[in-house]
């Protein structure tokens, strides 16, 4: 007998864990599922699928936004249930709200909806050159010096860490690599005080110098003040907003994302491609003119989106390029698109497949996608390092650009929204 009610103790905690786990992972799950935002074209009736394994009510807070559905509840709201489409129409241009209820009883979030015009965009598909500056200078890492008596000495050892920034020496604002060894030269063997920025709070540390030779004192660390490269610039808006890569710039030692403090664009030219192959990524070998003349625009954010800024526009918008409205996540499906890139020398539309798509996903990998296009295949091999950027179109909409190759098959990679780029440009 005892042995029965143990039994059934056990199944009753086994069952109650069930319970708890269901709505933890449910409830996470519908936070994930249902987006914060969606956008929708003013006048114009759009559908979402939200495909959630149970079912929801989504009410309307606005007159200005009307939803429509397989099962309407009272009026302004309606039942979602597994792969059931439904319909948002906004009147008027604005910021609205949806709220969502689990079982039409437990509130589960908010969705803002952005009724927006019409916007359109040119695809560019042009390779840039940039150069980016960082906010501060960053440590790459530290290491050993060499003393004047021949010892080898760790003077930041567990002081700074990679990925840290100095902003300031003794208290006085530094610019570039040549203001710390100027002050870390003038500041002598006393301790110095660095100023360090880690996880966008600031910090006072200090490093006795190693003197290693007559007049030379060294810190221990690795530090750098820019970077340069060429990628691919994504889209121009008509009021001179671009863009760019997609994803953010990231430094190539720590991996972590710069935090710019400005930086430029400049012209850039492809003379060769390395092809890539089996686990090998290709790239591109190209050029990059510093002069003022070759000055495209300015960098003002790198984000994890891309990076953003003031295009010139006194140059004017390259031959052939005609602006296409924004797709926006609702708009995509799977199948037939296209990436525009400048990679051969001049601006062409290759032909890809939109493998699958996560429309929860709030990074820069929301779209797989292939290349199948044989001209693109038989020049690059797929995807390769520099082509970061590229617009994606379909159905005459652009509607992402390419982010990142899949290292084991250069025909694959992974894409972001046009949506989620114009949202963190802002």
């Amino acid at each position: 007998m005892e042995a029965r009610k143990s039994y059934r103790r056990l199944l009753l905690w086994v069952f109650g864990f069930s319970l708890i786990f269901c709505a933890i992972f449910s409830y996470y799950y519908v936070q994930n599922t249902i987006p914060d935002r969606i956008n929708v074209v003013v006048q114009e009736e759009e559908e979402f699928n939200f495909s959630l394994p149970m079912t929801a009510t989504l009410t309307s807070g606005s007159e200005e936004v009307s939803l429509s559905g397989n099962s309407n509840i009272p009026s302004g709201a309606i039942n979602l249930s597994l792969d059931e489409p439904f319909q948002v129409c906004g009147s008027t241009t604005g910021n609205y709200e949806l709220s969502c209820k689990l079982f039409g009883l437990i509130p589960m979030k908010s969705i803002e909806v952005s009724v927006v015009n019409p916007q359109y965009v040119y695809p560019m598909g042009e390779p840039v050159g940039i150069y980016l500056e960082t906010q501060g200078i960053l440590i790459v890492g530290t290491g050993t010096v060499t003393d004047e008596h021949g010892v080898e000495r760790n003077p930041a050892n567990d002081v700074v860490q990679s990925g840290d920034y100095i902003t300031a020496v003794n208290g006085k604002s530094i610019a570039g690599k040549e203001d710390l060894v100027d002050l870390v030269a003038d500041n002598g063997a006393a301790p110095v005080s660095l100023t360090v920025r880690r996880n966008q709070k600031e910090r006072e540390v200090m490093i006795t110098p190693v003197q290693s030779g007559d007049n030379e004192f060294k810190l221990g660390i690795w530090i750098r003040d820019d970077t340069q490269g060429i990628g691919t610039m994504s889209y121009l808006t008509t009021d001179g907003k671009y863009g760019a890569l997609g994803h953010g710039i990231s430094d190539m030692d720590t991996g972590l994302l710069i935090e710019s403090g400005s930086g430029t664009l400049y012209d850039a030219h492809i003379h060769s491609i390395l092809k890539g192959s089996g686990n090998t990524p290709g790239s591109v070998c190209g050029s990059i003119n510093y002069d003022d003349s070759f000055r495209i625009g300015t960098i003002k954010k790198n984000c994890s989106a891309g990076i953003y800024g003031d295009y010139d526009m006194s140059r004017g918008i390259p031959s052939g390029v005609e602006p296409v409205p924004v797709g926006y996540m609702q708009e995509v499906e799977t199948g037939e698109a296209f990436i525009r890139s400048s990679i051969s020398g001049e601006s062409k539309d290759y032909r890809i497949e939109i493998v699958r798509m996560d429309k929860s996903n709030s990074n820069n990998k929301g779209l797989v996608i292939r290349v199948t296009d044989p001209e693109l295949l038989a020049l690059t091999g797929g995807i390769v390092q520099g082509m970061s950027g590229s617009p994606i179109l379909q159905n005459g909409k652009m509607i992402g650009a390419v982010t990142h190759v899949f290292l084991q098959d250069p025909t694959e990679g992974y894409g972001i929204f046009l949506e989620k780029m114009l949202e963190a440009s802002s």
